[in-house]
């Protein structure tokens, strides 16, 4: 597969609309988009073709008005991310972020009994991904 473009966090907004109710028309993703984070509706449009041309957005041609759709999973587009975020900040390190996570944040009783059985499963499977 190949390398994701990076996403700006402007287009995130844009990505996440999409993929909670795709496929929409510009004026659909204008309607979620704009009013909620304040935009003006012609930055919706350029964020829409911007992500379109990094190929990360598709056009229904077929019908009138053009409908866009993602063409690329949002959980791909997460794991990217992390990835991204952890070779900028951790040199690909996990540990030193999971320590700085668990230091700063505070977690449910529940939340810590699934992130055991993550770890648990993780170490029965060798610790391969």
């Amino acid at each position: 597969m190949k390398q994701l473009p990076a996403i700006s966090e402007a287009e995130w907004e844009v990505m996440k609309a999409l993929w909670a109710n795709e496929p929409l028309t510009a004026a659909e993703v204008i309607e979620q988009v704009a009013e909620r984070m304040n935009w003006n509706p012609k930055t919706v449009r350029t964020l829409l073709n911007r992500l379109v041309v990094k190929e990360v957005v598709g056009i229904e041609q077929g019908s009138r008005p053009y409908a866009y759709h993602s063409l690329v999973s949002e959980e791909t587009c997460q794991r990217e991310q992390t990835h991204t975020f952890l070779k900028r900040i951790y040199n690909g390190a996990f540990k030193p972020l999971m320590v700085n996570f668990l230091q700063s944040e505070s977690l449910s009783e529940k939340e810590i009994d699934e992130l055991k059985q993550l770890l648990d499963e993780q170490k029965r499977s060798g610790g391969s991904r």
